[in-house]
């Protein structure tokens, strides 16, 4: 455990009210020569990759000394550093805000922030989990109107120590992904913002999209890969990142982390398609313009397929297979002798990496048939890639926790397709 202290100092500090006293988390900085011979080991594993170690701690706002009173609010401030890390993420086990009350995260040197949480971000599971902020020292502080202190649940029960993610990382996606701001991604527009970055736990990483219904009513279903490890226990860790993608075609890595989602219920999923279906907390603000993947669950494969995914926690991609797909078990060459699958046998155009499971597997007619479960393609290699069918997910095992039918259509219209809203 990296953890040096988590205890209460009086640190005098710079804020921008006054001099205050808070409370502070240091941690060692990482071996990240260890870090990246684990990482190696889970790969061939088939697990989800990691960008951050989670480090457990316990530190209850409540029970802490050092609240300090600002007219007619209290306000608790806690300090955490863990020298030379690329990210900072953090796990509230405990949460709920009253109204009025805010909690802000910010840099020590005020050049990064994530916006304020409030009582809108409270939810049925109480928990909260962040997005990253792109510094090695967070200045956390709480507010709380003095009249509402009793409504207070607060305590922060995880640091995600990054060691990469979104713009650094031990090895960047290859040079043949293509960049969905290319032109090769023209008329897949509606489909590009349909697909996310995810992080689960605070430390792992993969893709999902957002999945359209029967109905068509924009509920916030989200799918991704059984894999990634999205349990009804970390479903709330869920974090999504919308539009995370480079603006111009082969330039700067500068995809936004500012449009994101945190928490989700789960809802559903079957490990030998290797799908998660699980419903967001909220829809997505409206500005975001995130759209909701039409899909077909027709038992039949695809003239020629597009993938949309986010390689190696780089930016937003796309690849082009021009050949025929075709139904298989995993991993299984030749002839099937399980239909649980797609099988891509090669991209012409683009490829996948760790960190594109769970992304969508669309057909010639802009529909998802799959979601990626895993392969051996990459730049280098010109190999096959698998996608979970969604024609086998529909029904699953047969049970509400186990299929899409029951989220996707739930009055059995008996729809085979729809189409991105």
């Amino acid at each position: 455990m990296h953890l040096l202290s988590s205890l209460v100092l009086a640190l005098l500090v710079s804020s921008p009210s006054a001099q205050a006293a808070m409370t502070a988390s240091r941690f060692a900085p990482l071996d990240t020569l260890a870090i990246h011979i684990e990482e190696a080991s889970r790969d061939t594993k088939g697990v989800a990759p990691r960008f951050a170690v989670p480090q457990p701690v316990s530190i209850s706002a409540r029970s802490a000394q050092n609240w300090e009173q600002e007219g007619d609010r209290w306000v608790w401030r806690h300090r955490v550093t863990s020298p030379n890390v690329v990210s900072l993420n953090f796990g509230f086990t405990k949460f709920h805000l009253p109204e009025g009350a805010a909690l802000s995260i910010r840099s020590a040197d005020g050049s990064q922030f994530i916006r304020d949480f409030t009582a809108e971000d409270n939810n049925a599971a109480q928990e909260l989990w962040t997005p990253v902020i792109l510094t090695d020292d967070v200045i956390m502080e709480l507010s709380v109107p003095s009249a509402a202190m009793n409504e207070l649940q607060f305590e922060l029960g995880q640091v995600g120590q990054g060691f990469r993610t979104f713009d650094q990382t031990f090895t960047k996606s290859g040079a043949c992904n293509i960049d969905v701001a290319c032109e090769d991604s023209k008329g897949w527009e509606k489909e590009v913002n349909s697909v996310a970055v995810i992080s689960t736990g605070g430390s792992t990483f993969c893709t999902g999209f957002m999945v359209n219904n029967a109905k068509g009513d924009r509920t916030p279903f989200f799918m991704t890969a059984h894999h990634c490890g999205i349990t009804a226990g970390k479903a709330p860790s869920l974090v999504t990142y919308w539009n995370y993608q480079a603006s111009t075609c082969k330039g700067s890595r500068d995809g936004k982390l500012s449009d994101f989602q945190t928490g989700a219920t789960f809802l559903a999923t079957y490990y030998d398609s290797d799908f998660t279906l699980v419903k967001l907390n909220s829809q997505p603000k409206p500005e975001w313009n995130v759209n909701y993947a039409g899909w077909s669950r027709a038992d039949e494969v695809s003239p020629w397929a597009v993938a949309i995914h986010h390689p190696n926690t780089d930016e937003k991609a796309i690849s082009f297979e021009n050949e025929p797909v075709e139904i298989s078990g995993y991993l299984e060459t030749g002839t099937p002798a399980k239909n649980t699958h797609i099988r891509v046998n090669d991209w012409d155009k683009g490829t996948t990496e760790p960190g594109s499971s769970g992304s969508p597997l669309f057909n010639a007619e802009h529909r998802v048939i799959g979601q990626l479960h895993g392969g051996w393609a990459s730049c280098s290699s010109q190999t096959q890639d698998y996608y979970g069918r969604f024609h086998i997910s529909w029904e699953g095992k047969g049970t509400a926790n186990s299929r899409l039918k029951d989220h996707l259509d739930p009055e059995s219209t008996g729809v085979i397709s729809v189409d991105t809203i």
